[in-house]
């Protein structure tokens, strides 16, 4: 299967995104720390019976890398007109990670453009912070570094491979997924300028501005009305939460499962039992 590279401009951005297959659009959403790339072991398939878009979101990889526009809306704004421009009226949604955090704004903001939406590894942001607590707090860390000016990008920029390497190896379970050339690839991106910077402002602007958008969602009772899957691994940090019950608070119509032996980063780690649950969900 061909898997084409292009560049759009749209919402003021130089959005890189890869593109394969025919038929109906379906658009994956990558996470942090990576790029569209960690969806290579999963596009071929689908891309059988789906147009597949699959672009690096504001910031990372080879998209633009502007001072603002972090916050999901403005980032969900982002692809959707990578979409419009495409030609599509509505899509299929996978997001992983901070993916499916812009996936979910999506899904809330333009209701019409998402048909179906499968979200990895997550639960809402709303709930992360209304859940991070002394349990949750030490594999969370993370989130609460990255929101801190300026710092992030001292420390991190010293050793990125380091940095980032210490996420790929305590998130994995399956640790041959993330083959060497693909942490290659990803240390690679956030090696050029701005592109730290960039996916630091990513987790800043989860709050106030993010939480102040879901917050006004939660009050007004704005839910995700179409059909969600949410699939995460047995090892990794939402499993530790009751993950269908939490989503059940935000949309309708919900399904999902565990996958096991698998840590954060499914699509590269179990490709195969991905795809198995992203068949049934998108052509049900």
């Amino acid at each position: 299967m061909q898997v084409s590279e292009e560049v759009a401009s749209v919402n003021g951005l130089r959005m890189h995104y890869r593109r394969a297959g025919e038929g109906p659009g379906l658009v994956l959403l990558h996470g942090w720390p990576q790029t569209g790339h960690c969806w290579r072991r999963v596009v071929p398939e689908l891309a059988r019976t789906h147009t597949v878009i699959v672009p690096d979101l504001r910031g990372y990889g080879r998209t633009d890398k502007p001072r603002g526009g972090y916050d999901k809306r403005t980032m969900a704004a982002d692809v959707a007109a990578l979409v419009e421009a495409l030609g599509f009226a509505s899509v299929q949604v996978v997001g992983h990670d901070r993916g499916a955090r812009v996936a979910h704004r999506w899904g809330l903001d333009r209701p019409e453009q998402v048909g179906r939406l499968a979200v990895l590894d997550i639960v809402p942001t709303r709930e992360m912070w209304r859940r991070l607590d002394a349990d949750l707090a030490p594999g969370y860390w993370h989130w609460l570094f990255h929101l801190q000016p300026d710092l992030p990008e001292r420390l991190a920029g010293a050793d990125i491979a380091g940095y980032l390497g210490h996420f790929f190896e305590q998130w994995t379970y399956n640790r041959h997924g993330l083959e060497p050339a693909a942490v290659d690839e990803y240390v690679r991106a956030f090696s050029v300028p701005g592109a730290l910077r960039a996916g630091f402002d990513d987790y800043r602007a989860s709050f106030p501005l993010d939480a102040e958008h879901d917050d006004a969602d939660a009050a007004s009772g704005r839910r995700l009305r179409m059909p969600v899957l949410a699939l995460w691994g047995s090892t990794g940090l939402p499993a530790r939460l009751p993950m269908l019950d939490i989503w059940r608070d935000y949309a309708d119509d919900v399904r999902g499962t565990w996958i096991a032996e698998c840590g954060h980063f499914l699509a590269e780690e179990r490709p195969e039992e991905v795809l198995r649950h992203l068949r049934g969900f998108l052509t049900s």
